[in-house]
């Protein structure tokens, strides 16, 4: 009879609790056992010495009669001293599985495709752009006209406005009634009835 040390677990939902056994590696988990050697609360402190219970002799009576434990009961058995484990070492466990690799590969030629529309789009559009330089460079200087000429239109005009104002305010007006007189003379309108009721009042 090949017989096995492992976990059998009991507690409640969310809430498990857990009997070292020694059991007949044929019956099912929760099932029948042949000794109980210890416990394990999952759900205490790791430096709790109530976390993990375990009569050492019975360990070593059942390891010496040919008994296996499983991975976890064998790290209790190596914190205890009862029996060591080796280390695994298993350097494949971080490498993806075939499919994300796949998806992976999938992923990266979606990305060069991308790219290099990217990159022909980019290339497609500078030759109208160096066409367009010399037109916007020929516009510059008329540009430049139309300011110089607009700037000493802005400060003629700026005068007769303030002239404007000065004639249809009156003497107690606030600046908030030559603002709005201001903007109707700008516009070549004629004062609005609003702002001559300011004014008066």
């Amino acid at each position: 009879m090949a017989t096995s040390i492992r976990l059998a677990r009991g507690g409640s939902k969310k809430r498990p609790y857990y009997k070292i056994v020694v059991a007949d590696s044929r019956s099912p988990r929760d099932g029948r056992f042949i000794e109980r050697i210890g416990s394990y609360n999952p759900l205490l402190a790791k430096d709790n010495p109530e976390r993990v219970k375990l009569d050492a002799e019975r360990a070593k009576h059942w390891i010496s009669v040919g008994a296996q434990p499983t991975d976890r009961v064998a790290r209790f058995l190596d914190a205890a001293g009862v029996k060591e484990r080796t280390a695994r070492s298993n350097p494949k466990k971080a490498e993806p599985g075939e499919k994300a690799k796949e998806r992976a590969e999938e992923k990266a030629a979606k990305l060069a495709e991308a790219e290099e529309a990217a990159a022909a789009a980019a290339a497609a559009p500078a030759p109208e752009s160096e066409a367009e330089a010399p037109a916007a460079e020929a516009a510059a200087p008329e540009a430049a006209e139309s300011d110089a000429t607009g700037s000493v239109k802005s400060e003629e005009t700026a005068e007769a406005v303030a002239e404007a104002v000065a004639d249809e305010a009156p003497a107690d007006a606030t600046a908030e009634d030559a603002a709005a007189i201001a903007e109707e003379v700008a516009e070549g309108g004629p004062v609005a009835p609003e702002a001559e009721e300011k004014a008066e009042g």
